[in-house]
């Protein structure tokens, strides 16, 4: 790749042709969680805070009726920082000279100007669309000519509080590199390769250690024991909607049987794959700016509860605040260990938590991945054409277009699922057995028949 094109695909800031497309879907700005005074004390008495999205700073708040709005963080009046504005209820108050907006970024009130003086209404500080879903509060910040897309019609969307839960974390790299290893289908073969069968399949972090859904010879196989043993596996990628792409990993394990991971892509930086046999992760990119990146994790039930303070509880442990950063990284070497390297874990960065293995990944590879240095091969193809339909989507957009999976409500009611799934099936018979498998999944979940029969 050329110096110029790796620039084009990884620079989001205002003004940028990447940046104009990622503009044009609803971004994560922050969890609901961070505005419960149970888990946020400090948000009992003043329910603000700043963020940064897209190269861009903000501050997010919640008034007294409830309502969140997300504004510019620089005052209209003269630039102050609103992060340190007083908090008054009904809107916020520039501590400088005392500028007020509500929620909708409406001026109330100018109080060293002259009795009489109308400059308040003709102030308004720019403010973003906002809405809620899955625990997660998404921004609009798209141009005001063009309408808002909606939501797909995700699981991760649609479950109720009782069967999601969303977590999130922040990266030191681009988003494209952090969205890269999720989409690559051959990198858990070696990254997270256990040496050794292990205990405690259910504890956090080690979901390899499950079993996969089938038998080989009456006998349930890990996932650790599948990626160690069949490591070059057949990758298939097929688009199933615009935007949309289904992933099929083949692992050959003997002639009558073959291990099957179904995963999704969704454009433009999101991607959906099974934790277990009734849990799924949708988790999505978003760039915090050139070199940093939020990940937003939704967790989605097909069984059982989920328990959301135990698992808020494991993945707060790992976790640094205010920035969420994670307690391992390039200071520390991400917990590196010769020894456990040489009889443990193919890294060497523990077994506790795997998503420490991502993040050295993406770390590792700079700030922004200089991709005029890579040899991509064959177990490449799906980074290969993800990009190939990113370059694609900023020219659409750049033409006045719309891009892949910026859709109507009617279109976004159709993306129901995806589903996913790892499965040993019959060799001759695989594709209608992870289908039914994924089919029999859907219809455990009480709640998808709920909201079935109220449809």
């Amino acid at each position: 790749m050329q110096a110029a094109q790796n620039d084009l695909i990884t620079r989001i800031g205002p003004g940028t042709p990447c940046g104009a497309l990622m503009r044009r879907y609803w971004q994560p700005v922050a969890l609901l969680d961070e505005f419960d005074p149970r888990l946020f004390p400090e948000m009992a008495a003043r329910p603000l805070k700043a963020v940064r999205l897209l190269g861009q700073d903000f501050v997010l708040f919640r008034d007294q009726s409830g309502r969140f709005g997300l504004l510019d963080r620089d005052c209209p009046h003269r630039g102050a920082d609103l992060k340190f504005a007083r908090h008054e209820g009904d809107g916020i108050r520039c501590p400088f000279h005392g500028w007020k907006f509500d929620a909708a970024g409406r001026c109330l009130e100018t109080p060293a100007e002259p009795a009489g003086s109308t400059l308040c209404r003709r102030v308004r500080q720019q403010s973003y669309p906002l809405r809620t879903a899955a625990g997660v509060i998404f921004a609009w910040l798209g141009p005001d000519e063009v309408a808002p897309p909606e939501l797909p019609a995700f699981d991760a969307f649609r479950a109720p509080a009782t069967h999601s839960f969303a977590f999130k974390g922040m990266w030191r790299c681009n988003w494209l590199q952090a969205f890269e290893v999720g989409i690559d289908p051959a990198h858990p073969s070696f990254l997270h390769r256990m040496l050794d069968e292990g205990e405690d399949a259910d504890a956090f972090g080690r979901q390899f250690r499950a079993a996969s859904v089938g038998e080989v010879d009456g006998a349930r196989w890990p996932m650790t024991r599948i990626m160690r043993e069949f490591c070059s596996p057949e990758i298939r990628h097929e688009e199933v909607a615009p935007g949309l792409v289904r992933i099929t990993t083949l692992r050959a394990i003997d002639q009558a049987h073959t291990h099957v991971r179904v995963t999704h892509a969704a454009f433009p930086y999101t991607f959906v794959i099974p934790l277990s046999e009734t849990v799924t992760i949708t988790q999505m990119h978003v760039p915090i700016d050139d070199t940093h990146t939020w990940w937003y994790s939704f967790f989605t039930s097909f069984g059982a509860p989920l328990d959301r303070e135990t698992m808020r509880a494991q993945r707060m442990a790992n976790t640094v605040l205010p920035d969420w950063t994670p307690r391992m990284g390039a200071h520390n070497d991400w917990g590196f260990s010769a020894e456990e390297q040489r009889g443990r874990t193919y890294l060497g960065m523990g077994e506790a938590d795997i998503n420490v293995h991502d993040q050295w990944a993406v770390e590792s590879m700079g700030a922004i991945q200089d991709r005029t240095r890579e040899h991509l091969g064959t177990s490449d193809k799906v980074i290969i054409a993800n990009r190939r339909m990113l370059l694609q989507a900023i020219e659409t957009v750049r033409n006045g277009g719309a891009p892949p999976l910026a859709v109507d409500a009617e279109a976004a009611a159709a993306l129901s699922g995806p589903d996913t799934i790892d499965c040993i099936a019959p060799a001759q018979d695989w594709q209608a057995y992870w289908q039914r498998q994924a089919a029999a999944k859907r219809e455990g979940a009480a709640w998808l028949a709920a909201a079935a029969a109220a449809a």
